[in-house]
């Protein structure tokens, strides 16, 4: 993921964000923050623990909707937690700066800086659309079997690497696939009897063709 303030001082950082009253807050482990934030006009950005975005629905079904680590944003209206199944937790020990989009858009500051930052914003916001559109084709695979070989190929190819390490474990690997996490294990325990890829703790080596 890009860095949001890419090529600004940190001197310069520090007026840009007094300018657009950023507030700094700090979230506990497995705290439930989406009161905080739905219908806030919002642009949030990690910078230190993790944070999920949960879709839990009418059965209890969950499914792992992001994963946002030190570096990344999220917005209440990109990141879809104005839904009332989404949720946003806590994993670990989460410090967020919040800036209002009213802030952004409304700010008439001619300076280097600010242009460099909303091109740092754009450039994540067509990262994210990129990750979204990613996450989407997986899903579109009807069977386990598939939808965890599209996601294999997706991660290799964005890292170009046969070696895929996974960003999260796998309990949240079958809820980002949306997939029960018992016929996953199945599914992953034939793709190595069959020579398809190793696992080796959270990296998965693949031994097919990946294009």
């Amino acid at each position: 993921m890009a860095d949001i303030f890419a090529n600004i001082s940190k001197k310069n950082k520090c007026k840009l964000l007094k300018i657009l009253e950023a507030n700094t807050h700090t979230f506990r482990k497995n705290e439930d923050i989406t009161g905080k934030l739905k219908n806030e006009n919002l642009i949030g950005i990690i910078l230190s623990g993790v944070v999920e975005i949960i879709r839990e629905d009418y059965d209890g079904n969950r499914t792992l909707i992001e994963e946002l680590e030190a570096g990344n944003i999220f917005s209440s209206k990109f990141s879809s937690i104005e839904n009332v199944d989404h949720t946003m937790v806590v994993i670990d020990e989460a410090t967020v700066i919040l800036i209002g989009y009213n802030e952004i858009i409304n700010c008439d500051l001619d300076k280097d800086y600010y242009i460099q930052f909303m091109k740092n914003l754009l450039a994540i916001f067509m990262e994210k659309l990129q990750e979204k559109n990613e996450h989407l084709e997986i899903l579109s695979r009807r069977s386990i079997r598939n939808k965890l070989l599209e996601y294999f190929r997706v991660m290799s190819k964005k890292h170009g690497s046969r070696f895929v390490y996974l960003p999260f474990n796998f309990t949240d690997l079958a809820d980002y696939l949306v997939i029960d996490r018992c016929a996953m294990s199945r599914e992953l325990k034939y793709l190595k009897e069959e020579g398809f890829i190793e696992v080796k703790g959270k990296r998965i080596t693949l031994l097919y063709d990946r294009r």
